[in-house]
């Protein structure tokens, strides 16, 4: 599978020019200095005119980008301490959902999020990042205790959605997920949710309901998934891209449709060409985020948080 996006052959045969010229102008000693130079400013114009025009199904696509950060790189790069907690005592582990406490600046934290795997062993382990019912009662298990313990709650979505196998739905799939999220309204501690590559359906309100709810500029979040959508609209999952313009899924309409806090800007090119930059920008937002939440007592917390997603959706009466 290749690493790169169609639309980005253009920049990366631009890179490859930059590269190239270095390595020539290494090895015959001479200085070519301003020509790489002017290809250098070329390549970040190109690149700012292609990202920020993409269409939805593109940002779909770096949001699928093989290369983009996942839960476990964000929490290496954020998250100090960090003690993975397991299982959900009832039935086993979800390797699709990880979770376990940590210290994120001054604050200690439970973070929870979907885990997709980078080669062949372990997406199958991490069965592609789509968590069975036992992942999310191991979250609310953890929610729980981070409640217990006064811990804010930090999660991150990246998921196609949740496992629809028959096992699954034989474990109570929809009634697991169900529970989450009326569980997550009434738990008296701070969550903050972001998602950071796909937010797909039930599997990511899973572990979606927070007082903060950040969506990461070439990430997505929707009811269905563009291929699933078209071909329940139109029987053609090619007409995917078509899906995706109509289900305004990216950050950008999320937040113009007000069903988040803040759509937050990526790196130029993507979370994938800076991950470390990507982490800075995450890490800011829980901590500003957890300086606000943490002065609410935690009746006021939950009111706030129940009048967040009473007033989402608007609708018109007629007589």
């Amino acid at each position: 599978m290749t690493n790169n996006l169609d639309f980005e052959k253009p920049l990366l045969e631009l890179e490859k020019r930059i590269d190239g010229l270095l390595s020539y102008a290494a090895s015959a000693k001479i200085d070519l200095s301003k020509e790489i130079t002017a290809l250098k400013k070329r390549l970040e114009r190109l690149q700012k005119e292609t990202f920020s025009n993409l269409t939805p199904w593109q940002r779909v696509l770096v949001a699928r980008h093989p290369l983009r950060p996942y839960t476990l790189d964000y929490i290496s790069g954020i998250v100090e301490d960090f003690v993975e907690l397991r299982g959900d005592r009832a039935f086993a582990d979800d390797k699709a959902l990880v979770a376990g406490l940590g210290r994120i600046g001054d604050n200690r934290v439970l973070v929870i999020g979907h885990q997709k795997g980078r080669n062949t062993e372990e997406k199958i382990e991490r069965n592609f990042g789509s968590a069975h019912p036992e992942g999310y009662r191991k979250a609310l298990r953890l929610m729980k205790l981070a409640e217990k313990f006064n811990r804010p709650i930090v999660t991150f979505i990246d998921t196609p959605g949740a496992y629809p196998g028959i096992g699954a739905e034989e474990r109570g799939q929809a009634e697991a997920i169900a529970v989450n999220i009326r569980e997550m309204a009434l738990i008296k501690v701070p969550i903050i949710v972001f998602v950071i590559g796909e937010g797909g359906s039930g599997g990511a309100l899973g572990i979606g309901l927070g007082d903060k709810v950040f969506v990461l500029e070439n990430s997505y979040y929707s009811v269905i998934s563009p291929e699933g959508c078209a071909a329940i609209l139109w029987k053609d999952r090619a007409r995917a891209p078509e899906a995706a313009q109509a289900l305004k899924l990216t950050a950008r309409d999320l937040k113009e449709l007000e069903l988040i806090d803040q759509a937050l800007p990526e790196p130029l090119g993507g979370a994938h060409r800076a991950p470390e930059e990507m982490a800075k920008t995450i890490k800011a937002a829980i901590i500003s985020s957890l300086a606000e939440l943490s002065k609410i007592p935690a009746g006021q917390l939950l009111e706030q948080r129940y009048e967040k997603y009473r007033r989402i959706g608007k609708f018109a009466q007629s007589e």
